[in-house]
């Protein structure tokens, strides 16, 4: 009997499934459900947030309060932590107060302030990536908000300095072994490591005569390297080339990339007017003494094919593709130098230098100025044919796409009748200099065995790559921990 009722129950909640889904298809008979399936439902994806759904999705229910979502409200002075049961916090506020809310990443906490007063920790340990958001309740209802447009009611600023001074503090007082003065001779290690890497022959002369550490390479080389970055920091690249292949020789031709970036920074060099390459005939320069590492000429240029001139006024005197015609008598003064709109050279020329792609009919402008006091034909030919050779040795390199666009810009120097204030004129800067000085001195240190970067630099790019580890691990003290600030003192 059990056994019947069983199976004569199963058969009528069949038939019942059966009547509902027989029912739907007498509503939509012409409706393929393989393509538009007939709504059983309510959606779980295309709801409210605060919408929940029971009882096989057919009950609709409202949720209230969103996990991870943080309150306080001004009717009763009550926080919320994801739930809609608040907690006494603080005092209540209405029309007129400045309710500010603080987020603190380093421990992980919220508070809130009334009208600039700090009203106390209103949650702790909360969840990462939250985002500020305003309930409002009656209709007609206003709030401002300040994002920083603004000076905050809250002193704010003096919150940060205490938190960054906190950091400080913990870096400072963070316990080191320090076995027999250790640490300290690892400080004077680096000190003179960095020195001698640098160059600083006389520097680190007198340093290691005062903490007795030794100079482990030969002083010849430190003052070769020395004269070397002078050179390249000067601008005169060309010199540069040359000592280093009679004090190293092999280096360069090993090392087909670095010498093709020494050569496109001389051919820029020749369109600024400091390399000798373009210097005149017979006109001899003579190696500037400056401070350790530094070394350009006091005004920053050669006389060359390219020079700078000034006004009387001290403001720089126009360029054409910066070849100026300056003699003696002019050279303080007011020189002429008009020349034809966008460059254009009216006279014979070339079209196009051959070999050198990209470089327009204006390059021909440099031509009828040779002439003037330290600048003649000859020498704007000899950087064209400069220019020539260069393309030619990028074309037996790797042709990526890093050494084309470097070639590219340095041959556009020459489309513009003023270079220096052309797109491509930040190439002319002088401390566009140092990256190419610190790739040769690395380079001739790598050739010698040593490390191609000073200890004290590796620390401090181990260090700002560790601040940027702890920063993505979103731990906040690490944005109190100001390494420049830490360098400068």
């Amino acid at each position: 009997m059990a056994a019947m009722g069983s199976g004569r129950g199963t058969m009528e909640s069949q038939k019942v499934q059966s009547e509902a889904v027989d029912r739907l298809k007498l509503l939509y008979p012409n409706v393929n459900e393989d393509e538009t399936p007939l709504p059983r439902s309510w959606s779980t994806k295309d709801k409210f947030t605060y919408i929940g759904l029971s009882q096989n999705n057919l009950r609709v229910h409202y949720k209230g309060w969103d996990k991870h979502s943080y309150g306080y409200h001004g009717d009763d002075g009550h926080s919320f932590c994801s739930s809609g049961t608040g907690q006494p916090y603080g005092p209540t506020f209405t029309t007129g107060d400045v309710i500010g809310c603080g987020v603190n990443l380093v421990d992980n906490t919220c508070f809130y302030t009334k009208n600039g007063h700090h009203l106390g920790i209103a949650f702790r340990g909360l969840p990462p990536n939250l985002y500020p958001t305003v309930g409002l309740q009656t209709p007609g209802e206003v709030v401002d908000a300040n994002f920083g447009q603004a000076p905050f009611v809250f002193d704010v600023e003096d919150m940060l300095r205490e938190l960054r001074a906190r950091t400080r503090l913990a870096i400072d007082e963070f316990p080191l072994p320090d076995a027999q003065g250790q640490w300290q001779q690892v400080l004077h290690r680096m000190v003179s490591t960095y020195l001698v890497h640098h160059g600083y022959c006389s520097t680190a002369q007198a340093f290691s005569r005062a903490t007795g550490q030794p100079i482990d390479e030969d002083i010849a080389s430190i003052k070769n390297r020395q004269r070397i970055s002078k050179l390249v920091l000067a601008g005169r690249i060309g010199e540069a080339v040359e000592v280093t292949r009679r004090a190293y020789p092999g280096l360069l031709e090993r090392d087909h990339e670095l010498l093709f970036l020494l050569k496109c920074r001389q051919f820029v060099e020749m369109v600024n007017g400091t390399d000798s390459e373009v210097c005149a005939e017979g006109e001899e320069e003579s190696e500037t003494e400056g401070s350790e590492g530094a070394g350009a000429p006091a005004n920053g240029v050669a006389t060359s094919v390219i020079s700078h001139t000034t006004r009387a006024n001290g403001q720089p005197a126009p360029h054409t593709n910066g070849v100026t015609e300056v003699s003696e008598e002019t050279r303080d003064g007011d020189v002429d130098m008009t020349s034809p709109a966008n460059g254009a050279h009216t006279g014979g020329g070339l079209p196009l230098v051959k070999g050198m792609p990209g470089v327009t009919a204006s390059v021909a402008a440099l031509l009828p100025r040779a002439g003037g006091a330290g600048c003649t034909r000859a020498s704007v030919e000899r950087m064209l044919a400069f220019g020539r050779e260069l393309y030619a040795m990028s074309q037996r390199l790797q042709h990526d796409l890093y050494h084309k666009a470097m070639l590219e810009d340095a041959f556009s120097l020459l489309a513009y009748s003023n270079p220096w204030a052309s797109p491509v004129g930040w190439q002319l800067e002088p401390v566009r200099r140092e990256a190419v000085c610190e790739a040769l001195n690395s380079a001739i240190l790598e050739s010698q065995g040593m490390q191609w970067i000073s200890p004290v630099e590796a620390c401090v790019s181990h260090s700002r790559e560790l601040l940027r580890r702890m920063a993505r691990a979103a731990l906040g003290a690490c944005a109190f921990a100001d390494l420049p600030a830490l360098l400068r003192r």
